[in-house]
């Protein structure tokens, strides 16, 4: 399930990429099957455990190329251990809305992304998040949970005054937006409930299936109740005048 457009973002051979805050590797992994050399970048080393597994069998079932590059960072968010100008594309899905100094976070996205290289960043939608901060504190006030609710502006915003321009705006998963709401109804951690544990059959259905009626319904609704809203920006080239 991806949130990010890989086509907008020109993702392919020898493209090199950074994942930050890949999580479970969803988008890691598409950039490793296009041939890019892929950065999965975390502070959760299970997750990146996980993800460095998963690596390993893509490479051994031939569902990369064999020049493609893949590999597994722990570290901050904050502090990111790569210079200046290094990664053709970054990746910052569902991440910003968990870290507290996000100004920090977008000064480092922008500062590791190449002149004329390409950013996404996704977080999730205002309405559909304030439907579920509202129906259960549970749903974000936890260790690592959501400390913000982002405006789609207010973000632009805060990216484009790194220096970066803005070039996109997209909204995904609206069929995600019900479960959520539902389960934050009847309880997060409830998920034997009759009700949630059927959506989210028919989620994994949708996903595995892909077929016409759900992926229309949602490409539909996207624009109204989609879960997140992705952000694609790219950083300007500084042109030097001739001496």
């Amino acid at each position: 399930m991806l949130t990010v457009d890989f086509d907008r973002l020109g993702v392919g051979p020898g493209s090199r990429v950074i994942d930050i805050g890949c999580g479970a590797g969803r988008h890691s992994f598409e950039a490793y099957r296009r041939g890019a050399d892929i950065v999965a970048f975390d502070q959760n080393a299970d997750d990146l455990a996980e993800v460095a597994a998963m690596f390993e069998a893509m490479a051994d079932a031939c569902e990369a190329p064999e020049y493609a590059k893949a590999e597994t960072v722990r570290g901050d968010a904050l502090d990111l251990p790569y210079g200046n100008d290094e990664f053709d594309v970054v990746i910052a899905s569902e991440i910003l809305e968990h870290i507290p100094q996000d100004n920090q976070a977008v000064i480092e996205l922008a500062r590791v992304l190449k002149p004329g290289g390409a950013l996404a960043v996704t977080v999730p939608r205002w309405l559909p998040e304030r439907l579920c901060w509202a129906l259960s504190d549970e749903y974000h006030a936890n260790e690592g949970g959501h400390v913000r609710i982002y405006r789609a502006d207010e973000l632009r915003d805060k990216i484009t005054a790194r220096g970066l321009r803005y070039d996109h705006q997209d909204f995904a998963h609206a069929l995600h937006s019900p479960f959520w709401w539902l389960k934050c109804a009847v309880g997060v951690r409830h998920d034997d409930h009759p009700l949630v544990s059927a959506y989210h059959r028919m989620l994994v259905w949708d996903m595995m299936s892909a077929p016409t009626l759900t992926r229309t319904a949602e490409r539909l609704l996207n624009p109204l109740v989609g879960k997140s809203v992705a952000l694609y920006f790219t950083k300007p080239v500084v042109r030097r005048a001739a001496r």
